[in-house]
């Protein structure tokens, strides 16, 4: 927890300074957590949350051996005494409010997704995919004349598409969305003609949402 770091190099002091025999004459409980003695449980306060023991503040008993191998070293808890407990409310104090911040959901709604889809839509059209491809050499050597399109060696299928559309422009979108009768199989540009929901409102001038995909070497 965050009042944690704050609190370890004073709980560290703390120990240090600390006498083993109490004023009122009884045993400190750090002598049987170092020493080992023997009894049943030791009264703890846990400086961070544990699963299954409880929460951060809280008071719990312990065997003394799981104190002292694990808990103690790694100051995840200190012992029940009024300079430890003293410390860790005045932590608590000042860092519980982190604690308890709690995460709210927002719900989504219609018109929220509306205007997701539009801004969307609308950097799909107004933005150019480039895909590189390798020239298809038999076809490149064959041709009549130079103004003929140059094919390529592995036509762009949707699948294609729809991935350099998530890399290149971050928008995710499904082959459902692309309306593409042949695979693209020359250089240049080409006009991709996309399906999305009929509600969102298409540009002025514009019949169909399209996505231009200029296909250049590699």
């Amino acid at each position: 927890m965050a009042y944690l770091q704050y609190g370890r190099n004073a709980l560290r002091h703390i120990i240090k300074e600390t006498n083993l025999k109490r004023s009122d004459g009884a045993i400190h409980p750090l002598l049987y957590a170092c020493q080992g003695a023997r009894f049943r449980k030791l009264e703890v306060i846990l400086t961070t949350n544990i699963e299954k023991l409880g929460k951060a503040g809280q008071t719990v008993k312990v065997a003394p051996g799981h104190f002292r191998n694990h808990l103690m070293p790694k100051l995840l808890a200190v012992p029940n005494i009024d300079k430890f407990a003293h410390l860790i409310r005045e932590q608590r104090k000042i860092y519980q409010h982190e604690e308890e911040e709690e995460v709210k959901v927002i719900k989504e709604t219609e018109e929220d997704k509306m205007k997701e889809y539009e801004t969307a839509a609308k950097r799909l059209t107004n933005s150019k995919l480039t895909i590189r491809a390798i020239i298809n050499t038999e076809k490149f050597s064959a041709r009549a004349t130079k103004d003929e399109p140059i094919e390529i060696r592995s036509p762009v299928t949707e699948d294609d598409i729809v991935r350099e559309v998530a890399r290149q422009l971050n928008v995710q979108i499904e082959r459902d969305n692309i309306h593409l009768p042949l695979p693209l199989r020359t250089f240049g540009e080409h006009e991709v003609q996309l399906r999305l929901p009929k509600s969102i409102p298409l540009p002025e001038g514009k019949v169909n949402w399209t996505l231009t995909v200029k296909i250049r070497g590699k």
